[in-house]
C-alpha cells in the first residue's frame, strides 16, 4: 500500500498498474448506457465500420484507466479531486479481449501558493494494451493534500 502525500510526489517517478481485461458484454453494456454509437453497439454495424470489429467507448478505456490506477493506492490517501485534463488522445482501439494497463509519470509538482496544506502534480497517463501499444495518453492536474501533522497522544 503507497498511501502517498503530496510531498511524495517527485518529477520523472512512474507508477504502473495492473491490467484489465475488457470483454465484448462490458463493452456493449457501457456503450448502451453512455455511448451508444453504431461501432460500440452493433457487432454487425462495427465490422462495416472503418474499424472493422467491435471497439471499446474512449470514455469507458479512460474510466477504466482511472480505475486502474487508482486501485495502485498512489493518490487514494491524499487526493482532493482534479480541475481538470489535458491533452486526451485516444490512439488506437480497444477491443474484446484486450487486456489494458496504465503507465503514469509525474511531470510537475507545485505547492499551493495560497493554501499550504496541499499542492498540485501533473500526472501524464499512457493507456497501453496486451502487445504494449499505446491506445490513449491523457494528462491529469491532480490537488494533493500534503501529509498530516501527527497527532499527539
Amino acid at each position: 500500500m503507497r498511501d502517498l502525500w503530496f510531498e511524495d510526489f517527485a518529477v520523472g517517478q512512474v507508477f504502473t498498474s495492473r491490467g484489465c481485461t475488457l470483454s465484448e458484454a462490458q463493452i456493449l453494456d457501457f456503450a448502451w448506457q453512455h455511448d451508444p454509437q453504431p461501432f460500440h453497439i452493433d457487432v454487425r454495424a462495427a465490422a462495416e465500420s472503418p474499424y472493422a470489429g467491435l471497439i471499446a467507448s474512449g470514455f469507458q478505456t479512460l474510466l477504466v484507466a482511472f480505475r486502474l490506477f487508482y486501485q495502485e493506492k498512489v493518490i487514494n490517501a491524499a487526493s482532493l479531486g482534479s480541475p481538470g485534463m489535458d491533452e486526451i488522445r485516444w490512439l488506437a482501439p480497444v477491443r474484446p479481449g484486450d487486456t489494458i494497463k496504465v503507465r503514469a509519470e509525474v511531470l510537475e509538482v507545485r505547492p499551493s501558493r495560497t493554501k499550504p496544506d496541499r499542492g498540485t502534480a501533473i500526472i501524464a497517463y499512457t493507456v497501453t494494451n496486451q502487445r504494449d501499444e499505446s491506445v490513449m495518453t491523457f494528462k491529469c492536474t491532480h490537488i494533493l493534500r500534503r501529509r498530516p501533522e501527527p497527532v499527539a497522544v
